[in-house]
This record gives C-alpha cells, sequence and structure tokens, in this order.
C-alpha cells in the first residue's frame, strides 16, 4: 500500500514537472484543440444560414478557419494599438488624477493636501520603469508566437478530421471494434463541443453588451475592455470581478471623478449579473456541471503552473475532462464526485 501511495505521489510529481517545463509546447497545443471544438460546431452552426449553409462541411470549415485566422491577427494589432494609445493618454490621466487627489484631500479637511505627483514620488517613481520594458515587450512577442501557434495547430487538426475516423476503425482492429469506439467518441466530441461552443457564445454577449455599454458612457479603448471581459468570463468567479475592475480604475484616471466610476461599475456589473446568473444556466444546460470546489482546485492549479493561460483554459480543460469521464463505464464514478449535482 506505501509503496502504490510513493509511485502514485511520484507519478504526480512528475506530471506536474512536465506540465510546468512544457508550457511553451502544451499551451498552444491545448489552446488549438479547445479552438477546433469551438471552430467544428460554428461550422456546423452554419448550416441554418441562408447562402453559407449550401456549402459543403470542408467549405465552411475553411471559411471558420479563416474568420478565425483573421481574428487572432486582429486581436494582436488590437493589444499593440491600444497599449500605444495608452501610453499617450498617460500625461492626462495623470493631471486628471492630480485633480481627483487634490479634490479628495480638501473635502476630508486635510491641509497640507496631497498631489497626485507627490502620490507618485512615493509610489510609481520608486519602480525603475526601464526594468519592465524588455519583460513587457518580450511577453508579448511571446502573445503573438502563441497565437500564430494556436492558428497553425489548428489548422492541422481540423485538416485531420477529415481521416481521423478512419484510422480509429484501423487502430481498434476492425469495424465492429472501431464502430463502439467512434460512437464513444462522437458522443463525447458532441458534448465537449457544445459547452465550448455555448460558454463562447455567452462570452461574447457579455463582450457585447459591456462594448455598447462603455461606449455610451464615453469610456476610451471600449472595444479593447470588452475582449478583454470576454476572455475573463472564461474564469468564473474571479475572472468576472477582474474584467469591471480594469474599465472602473481607467474612468477613474480618465474622468477624474468618483460618480462616473460609480456608474461605470454599476453598469458593468449589472451586464456580468445578467449573463452569469440569467443567461448563462439557460443556455449552458447541464453541460456546466462541475463542483464549486472542483473548479477553484483547478484554477489554483493550473494558473500556478501556467499563469493567466492556465487560468483561463483551467475550467474547459476540466469540464471536458469531466464530459470525458462521464461517457466510460469505468470512469463514470469519479465524474459524478467531480460534479456539483451528481448527474453528469
Amino acid at each position: 500500500m506505501m509503496e502504490k501511495a510513493t509511485y502514485g505521489t511520484a507519478l504526480t510529481l512528475m506530471l506536474g514537472w512536465l506540465l510546468w517545463i512544457g508550457k511553451p509546447v502544451l499551451l498552444p497545443v491545448i489552446a488549438a484543440m479547445i479552438s477546433v471544438y469551438i471552430l467544428s460546431n460554428a461550422a456546423a452552426a452554419m448550416q441554418g444560414l441562408p447562402v453559407l449553409g449550401r456549402l459543403p462541411g470542408w467549405a465552411r470549415r475553411t471559411v471558420i478557419l479563416i474568420a478565425f485566422a483573421l481574428a487572432m491577427v486582429l486581436l494582436f494589432l488590437l493589444v499593440i494599438n491600444n497599449l500605444a494609445q495608452v501610453a499617450a493618454a498617460l500625461p492626462r490621466y495623470e493631471s486628471n488624477l492630480d485633480a481627483l487627489v487634490t479634490r479628495s484631500a480638501s473635502l476630508l479637511g486635510i491641509e497640507d493636501e496631497p498631489t497626485w505627483e507627490n502620490v507618485r514620488r512615493v509610489t510609481i517613481d520608486q519602480v525603475d520603469a526601464r526594468n519592465w520594458i524588455a519583460p513587457a515587450l518580450l511577453s508579448l512577442r511571446g502573445f503573438g508566437v502563441t497565437l500564430f501557434l494556436v492558428v497553425l495547430y489548428a489548422s492541422f487538426f481540423m485538416a485531420e478530421r477529415g481521416v481521423m475516423a478512419r484510422k480509429v476503425v484501423i487502430a481498434m482492429g476492425g469495424e465492429e471494434a472501431g464502430s463502439r469506439t467512434l460512437s464513444l467518441l462522437l458522443r463525447i466530441n458532441e458534448r465537449i463541443g457544445q459547452y465550448l461552443f455555448v460558454k463562447t457564445v455567452v462570452n461574447a454577449i457579455l463582450g457585447g453588451l459591456s462594448f455598447v455599454i462603455m461606449l455610451f458612457l464615453g469610456i476610451e479603448f471600449a472595444l479593447f475592455w470588452a475582449v478583454l471581459i470576454a476572455f475573463l468570463n472564461y474564469i468564473p468567479y474571479i475572472g468576472s470581478l477582474v474584467g469591471v475592475i480594469f474599465p472602473v480604475l481607467l474612468s477613474l484616471a480618465q474622468f477624474g471623478t468618483l460618480s462616473m466610476a460609480s456608474v461605470v461599475l454599476v453598469t458593468l456589473t449589472a451586464a456580468q449579473v445578467f449573463v452569469g446568473a440569467y443567461l448563462e444556466p439557460r443556455m449552458m444546460g447541464r453541460a456546466f456541471n462541475l463542483s464549486p470546489f472542483v473548479v477553484l482546485l483547478a484554477l489554483a492549479f493550473w494558473s500556478s503552473l501556467w499563469g493567466l493561460p492556465g487560468a483561463l483554459l483551467a475550467v474547459p480543460m476540466t469540464a471536458s475532462l469531466v464530459l470525458v469521464l462521464s461517457e466510460i463505464k469505468t470512469t463514470r464514478p469519479f465524474a459524478v464526485m467531480l460534479s456539483a449535482s451528481g448527474k453528469v
């Protein structure tokens, strides 16, 4: 018994070490696999469209793949463009924060009114920005390389889907065993694809609502913050909070008033509550049925290994794993224990 526990612990540590070391390779591969599920379901949903629905399957998948590649390019350009615009707007933000600090100090009756210059001198100026430039540029370059690899791997995965069924039949050694395996894989892929596609649609709706709200309120870089909110919504509990904080802080620097920041906070939180409490449960159905403890454990595990990308992929990967376990008779009890209600 002790030997099994020792071997199990050693295997777990080895797998964790391999996941941590293999992050540059595994991260774009897993992101591409998740993207393929979403893209395949999007291609299937195109059948309901008037003109595109008449295209053959390979043509619909090609159109979706091209649109995905363009979206990744636009995402990278959006990040670069907004970083440049934020750098140009920093002097104006500093003057607004200076006025806000001065007004707040006056209302509190502080005789020596602090200014943003004084606050910055004891906070931000203590940090050498030059030490952050090189890592930031490297991170931006790594982000672009990762996006390119995701698109490249997704293209090859989509191309392999056509011959995968024949490979499975050959690998299982016959038509009968191959048919059973294909049926199992079809159910697994259908449920995983449905979950990931619906979750992506929900996030896109949230991003669209947030964009309209911020555009109406005059928040700068509204499109960038809306895209960020949509991506962060893959992270349950924490993602919604972080997604709202950034636009609120920006509105504080942009307008220099607490009232405007409060309006942004209330409206964006209302959009989050509407999507999270009303829309998502009705659209997701039983696909998302993870125990809250399992969700927190998955977030802690993957974010400690891969940082923010790991946090974004943690719940999709864990939910997909539960769906796989639920479709296999011998592993179904594990899926039941990982679920929230016991129904998988």
